[in-house]
């Protein structure tokens, strides 16, 4: 039901997801977790087209570069060329959404943040799970959740940071996204679950975001791991914050369509 093929935007390799039987109306540009040295665009393919599924969305799978062999800022660049593609392709920004999973979506709000101030329209709307945003790893569910997730932890993250920091400060905003000037940037839902170290990182991301005047929705999912959405087939709380999501985001498009619209009329 599910086609992927490679293209690419802006010199940017990507996985184009389109679901059979689907008019897609939007884009999503999708950003993969693996803590910025693991993952590809494929491989994200499953999830991300569960959330086209739900936009009815063509799904594009950024393939960013990865550390340690590409260290910052090589991710956030290819990320900005991508949505940069995009735009001159003629999408309009009321048509497109961010996602992102893990450090895809801490990647997904720094890339948010590097278009406004690169002086780029913004799209609709982003939807993150599980959101690595915070790399100097101050989240207290580092250590509060540490008996409870079965992924993650302060040892597997620390060795991860220095290669993709490469000697950079892990507090850029565009690096860790939760000490970024959130302002001006579109509506906002983020998801995470209880038992997962990086709890804290959504907790505060949201928070960072409602300091700044944006308007955010964090829905936190009890007892159910880090990035829970991909275990949708088998998780019936996946599939629910999946539909939440897909709502949230929907809605937010629509209502993007008609402000361009009205400029326009």
């Amino acid at each position: 039901e599910v086609t992927v093929t490679a293209a690419a935007l802006g010199g940017v390799p990507t996985a184009e997801i389109t679901v059979d039987g689907i008019e897609p109306r939007h884009v999503v540009l999708y950003f993969h977790g693996g803590v910025y040295v693991m993952g590809d665009a494929f491989l994200a393919a499953d999830l991300a087209s569960q959330v086209g599924r739900r936009m009815q969305a063509e799904v594009i799978s950024v393939d960013y570069r990865l550390a340690p062999e590409h260290p910052y800022p090589a991710a956030v660049d290819d990320a900005l060329a991508a949505y940069e593609a995009l735009l001159h392709d003629g999408i309009a920004p009321s048509d497109i959404a961010f996602v992102g999973e893990s450090a895809g979506g801490g990647l997904a709000i720094a890339t948010l943040v590097n278009a406004r101030d690169h002086g780029l329209p913004l799209p609709a709307a982003a939807f993150v799970m599980s959101p690595y945003a915070d790399l100097t790893l101050a989240g207290t569910t580092i250590e509060t959740r540490r008996e409870v997730d079965p992924l993650l932890s302060r040892e597997l993250l620390q060795a991860r940071v220095t290669d993709y920091t490469s000697g950079q400060d892990a507090a850029l905003g565009l690096i860790s996204p939760i000490f970024a000037d959130l302002s001006g940037l579109p509506p906002l839902i983020i998801q995470a679950g209880t038992h997962e170290v990086l709890l804290d990182d959504a907790v505060r991301l949201a928070q960072q975001a409602a300091t700044a005047d944006v308007e955010v929705t964090l829905d936190i999912t009890p007892g159910v791991p880090h990035v829970f959405q991909a275990y949708y087939p088998i998780l019936d709380e996946a599939a629910a914050a999946l539909d939440r999501a897909g709502l949230f985001l929907t809605a937010q498009l629509a209502a993007a369509e008609r402000v361009t619209s009205q400029v326009h009329y």
